[in-house]
């Protein structure tokens, strides 16, 4: 049991990395160069010049959460196993 709660963190955390490449896109953060904001000699003026970090964060957990759910109602309810790495 308590593996089973262990595996479905697990899950949940490379869901949440693996969505977070795809909504950091959808944050439509402003670099400098596009805001027209003078870098400081050193900085990049493709970084953003506010990069709302926060509001990433949680849209992607709502994300990763809805598709961790999913894939939870397919094992539980409809018996879609997951990958065993155990010889059966």
């Amino acid at each position: 049991m308590i593996a089973s709660i262990i595996t479905w963190l697990a899950i949940y955390v490379m869901i949440w990395w693996v969505t977070f490449f795809a909504v950091l896109p959808l944050a439509k953060n402003v670099s400098h160069h596009e805001a027209g904001v003078e870098t400081i000699k050193g900085n990049d003026p493709g970084a953003p010049v506010f990069p709302n970090l926060a509001k990433t964060v949680k849209l992607n957990s709502l994300v990763a959460l809805g598709v961790w759910v999913v894939l939870l109602i397919l094992n539980v309810f409809i018996h879609i196993p997951l990958p065993s790495l155990s010889p059966s």
